[in-house]
C-alpha cells in the first residue's frame, strides 16, 4: 500500500492524521487505540513504529523501530504469572511540534517531550524533554542545547 492511502486511511478513516503534502506514513506502522492518538500536518513516520497513545505535533519526524507507549503491564503479584495480571492505562506520549526522534526510541508513558526538541537513537525517554534541547542514552539524559 502507497504513502497517499496509508495517509488517506489515517486522515479519513481512523480520523487521527492532518494531512498535508509533507506527510509521509511509511509501511508498518502499528496504531494501537486509535481513540487516543492525534497526529499533526506534515509528519514523517517511518517503518515499523508503535504508537499506544500519543498526540504528535506538525513538522515531527519518527524514525523506523520507535515505539511511543501509553500502557504498561501489571507486575505487583508474584502469586499470579505476569501475564495474567493484565495492564495499566497510561497517559499518552506527548510529541510537540518540529521534533526528531531517532531510530529505536522508546518513549515511556506519560512523557512530553517539548518543541524542537532531538532524541538521539536508542534513547529510552522515562521524563519530560524541554524545548530545544538534545537528549539521549537509557535513561535519556540532557546531551546539549540546540542552537
Amino acid at each position: 500500500m502507497g504513502n497517499k492511502i496509508r495517509v488517506w486511511y489515517m486522515s479519513r478513516v481512523l480520523k487521527i492524521l492532518k494531512p498535508s503534502k509533507e506527510t509521509f506514513v511509511e509501511n508498518k506502522v502499528y496504531i494501537g487505540n486509535a481513540k487516543q492518538v492525534n497526529i499533526g500536518e506534515g509528519v514523517q513516520i517511518n517503518e515499523n513504529v508503535f504508537i499506544q497513545g500519543a498526540t504528535i505535533g506538525n513538522y515531527v519526524m519518527i524514525a523506523p523501530n520507535v515505539s511511543l507507549l501509553a500502557n504498561m503491564h501489571k507486575h505487583d503479584r508474584i502469586d499470579i504469572p505476569i501475564a495474567k495480571q493484565g495492564k495499566t492505562r497510561g497517559k499518552p506520549v506527548i510529541i510537540e511540534d518540529d521534533v526528531w526522534l531517532g531510530r529505536n526510541v522508546i518513549v515511556m508513558p506519560g512523557v512530553k517531550i517539548e518543541k524542537g526538541s532531538i532524541i538521539a537513537a536508542g534513547a529510552i525517554v522515562t521524563k519530560d524533554v524541554p524545548s530545544y534541547t538534545v537528549y539521549g542514552g537509557i535513561p535519556a539524559k540532557f546531551i546539549k542545547n540546540r542552537t
